[in-house]
């Protein structure tokens, strides 16, 4: 059980890892995307409802800033992480449930831009004492593979090959990053390159957690394919992405081909999660 030193420590690795600090501004691709979200969501409503709408929607002040933060809807300028607070207390949840109830198995993220939520895999296994699993950081990092007429339709759609200026993060930045908190070391595995590529032979015998972060269609399917069958009874599927309707469909047809009916919980507007039962 960890002790109340261990939550406090916990509790500021979250506000350092988005930057609640200091509140850094988000980038402008971050900004540009969104607008692009509110045009959409502006044409779907009834024209007497618009401007009421768009004023919400495009508010600037620091409040709504602050907001975003919080629930992980912006792309951070310096910040380690961009899943926002409510996905990093569901992290924390599914690491110290799989802890306290023994459920064998390391821990991975695939899709780890500048590396903050596996930074706090990493502090939640050492607030809790554990020494004996592992964090794997899975990523190209090269940033998201260029579609191709022969991808899947929604992941054409996406296009988010577009935004690698800032999604593509280097490995040795993203080590960089563990030193910077002291958490570089023996029990952090990093598995470089396309999942199609990295996940069928990765050295995993078991997981715990596993949080796919790969936003895409394929990107997603070859987590689950490759990593679910390591999956311990008892133990996380987290899926970052779930709002985004390539993403949820691959889940789906993923669950659906197995027969995996464990009920999905909404994190927040973005995120999900379902725990592994016994037959799953």
């Amino acid at each position: 059980m960890i002790d109340e030193g261990g939550l406090m420590y916990l509790d500021l690795m979250k506000k350092v890892l988005t930057n609640l600090i200091y509140e850094d501004p988000p980038l402008e691709s971050s900004v540009l995307l969104r607008e692009q979200e509110t045009r959409k969501i502006v044409a779907a409503l009834p024209e007497n409802d618009r401007r009421a709408a768009v004023n919400l929607l495009q508010r600037n002040d620091h409040d709504s800033r602050l907001r975003l933060r919080i629930d992980g809807q912006d792309w951070p300028a310096t910040a380690h992480t961009m899943i926002g607070m409510k996905r990093l207390d569901n992290l924390q949840h599914c690491v110290r449930r799989v802890v306290e109830d023994g459920v064998p198995g390391d821990l991975i993220e695939t899709g780890v831009w500048r590396g903050g939520a596996c930074i706090f895999m990493r502090a939640a296994l050492k607030a809790h004492g554990v020494a004996d699993r592992r964090v794997w950081v899975a990523d190209s990092f090269a940033g998201m593979p260029e579609t191709t007429d022969a991808s899947y339709p929604g992941d054409r759609e996406l296009a988010l090959h577009e935004y690698n200026a800032d999604l593509a993060v280097p490995l040795d930045t993203v080590r960089a990053n563990f030193e910077r908190y002291g958490l570089l070391d023996d029990a952090v595995r990093f598995l470089p390159g396309w999942f199609s590529d990295t996940l069928p032979t990765a050295p995993i015998e078991r997981l715990a957690v596993m949080r796919l972060d790969g936003d895409l269609y394929e990107s997603t399917m070859d987590a689950l394919v490759n990593l679910y069958p390591k999956l311990s009874p008892g133990g996380y599927v987290i899926i970052d992405d779930y709002v985004i309707l390539a993403c949820r469909e691959a889940v789906h047809d993923f669950r659906d081909r197995h027969g995996i009916d464990d009920p999905i919980v909404k994190i927040d507007d973005a995120g999900s999660f379902w725990r592994r039962g016994a037959t799953s």
